[in-house]
């Protein structure tokens, strides 16, 4: 490259810094925030978990609610661990529907879930809660859409809460203020490959 293509584009750099930097400082608002991660690909419970660390780095007390997974031993499990005092995970999920085979007993754990999510939410001493397959509950109409929008309603206002699974419904899409859809490419199981340590759990 010449140095007249080196100009040219230190050049555009600082055009493009100096409109970034006006966007920026328009942006004055603080709020918690209702997250939502859906869609059919891999990577919405990995992506919420990485937030939980961001909260944790924060000194943010933390909850973790998995509606579907049970108690497996995972690795952010034996991160959270490590964190009593700020964090409180409860996996109180039993497996999917095929695994159980018995939808009142579905029901039940996700009602008894969705419960300690909801007094997690509403606490204010909570500055971030996951619900982790949250959608799948509501996508077998384990809970109730009213239920779960009322409370966001009345979370405290600076309190995150992310909510992960696919199928989310437009209601919750509706009230999120981020929305990410995950798209599957290319998954590995795909070609015969069982979930792996530090990636799947």
């Amino acid at each position: 490259m010449s140095q007249e293509d080196f100009d040219r584009h230190n050049e555009k750099m600082r055009k493009k810094k100096a409109a970034r930097d006006k966007i920026m400082a328009e942006k004055t608002e603080e709020k918690g925030l209702i997250i939502v991660h859906t869609g059919k690909g891999k990577g919405k419970t990995t992506a919420a978990m990485g937030m939980v660390c961001r909260a944790i780095g924060h000194g943010m007390k933390t909850g973790v609610i998995q509606f579907i997974k049970g108690a497996w031993a995972t690795g952010e499990k034996e991160v959270f661990d490590k964190f009593p005092e700020i964090v409180t995970m409860k996996a109180l999920g039993e497996g999917f529907t095929w695994d159980t085979q018995d939808k009142e007993r579905d029901i039940a754990a996700a009602q008894a879930a969705w419960a300690e999510a909801k007094a997690m939410i509403l606490d204010p001493t909570y500055r971030f809660v996951l619900c982790d397959e949250l959608n799948i509950a509501l996508r077998y109409n384990y809970l109730a859409l009213e239920d779960i929008l009322e409370t966001l309603a009345e979370k405290p206002d600076d309190t995150h809460v992310v909510l992960t699974g696919r199928n989310a419904p437009d209601g919750l899409i509706e009230v999120a203020d981020l929305v990410t859809e995950m798209t599957l490419v290319k998954h590995p199981f795909r070609s015969g490959v069982k979930a792996q340590a530090g990636v799947e759990f």
